[in-house]
C-alpha cells in the first residue's frame, strides 16, 4: 500500500540521517475508503494524487509550526504492507481527515518510492500560505485564497537516490 508522509526539509534531513521515517506513530495519507467516496473516482492514479495533495496540505501545516524551516513542502511516498496504515473510523466523516492514516511503526527509508518537494520558485507562495493558514482556518476568505495559492505549485518528483542532494 502506498502512503504519503508529510515532512519539512529539516524533517527529511532527520529521516535521511536516521534511515527511517519516524518515530511512531506516524501520520500519513493514503487512498482510504472515505477519500475514495469523497473523490468519486475509480482511477487509482487520481486517487493517489488526491492523497499526495492531502499530504502536501499537512506539510504546509508543519511549515506553519516551524518558522525556521525552508518554505518548501515535502512529501515522502512509501510502500507499506496492507494493514500497516490504519484510518481512524471516528474521523471517517470529517472532511479534514480524508485520506489520513496512522502508521504504528517507523518506516525504513529504504521503503520510500519517491520524494516530492516544492521547486524553489514556490517558496514565496508557500511562505505566504503558511503565514495565512491560521486566519484561513478561522474563515478568512482572503487568507484561504493565499493558502490555496500554494496548491497552484506542483510538487517535483525526486528518486530516493537523490535524497542526499535534497538535504
Amino acid at each position: 500500500m502506498r502512503v504519503y508522509v508529510p515532512l519539512t526539509l529539516p524533517g527529511l534531513a532527520e529521516a535521511h540521517k536516521a534511515g527511517q521515517l519516524g518515530p511512531a506513530p506516524l501520520d500519513a495519507y493514503a487512498v482510504t475508503p472515505a477519500l475514495r467516496e469523497w473523490y468519486v473516482s475509480d482511477d487509482i492514479e487520481e486517487l493517489e494524487y488526491a492523497a499526495l495533495s492531502r499530504a502536501a496540505q499537512a506539510s504546509l501545516r508543519r511549515l506553519a509550526a516551524d518558522p525556521d524551516a525552508p518554505r518548501r513542502r515535502v512529501v515522502v511516498a512509501v510502500d507499506v504492507p496492507e494493514g500497516a496504515a490504519v484510518a481512524d473510523p471516528d474521523r471517517a466523516l470529517d472532511e479534514s481527515a480524508l485520506g489520513e492514516v496512522r502508521l504504528a511503526a517507523a518506516v525504513p527509508l529504504a521503503k520510500a518510492a519517491a520524494v516530492h518537494v516544492d521547486a524553489d520558485d514556490a517558496e514565496a507562495d508557500v511562505a505566504a500560505a503558511a503565514a495565512a493558514l491560521g486566519a484561513a482556518d478561522h474563515g478568512d476568505e482572503d487568507a484561504r485564497f493565499t493558502v490555496d495559492g500554494a496548491e497552484d505549485h506542483e510538487l517535483m518528483w525526486f528518486g530516493v537516490q537523490e535524497l542526499p542532494n535534497l538535504v
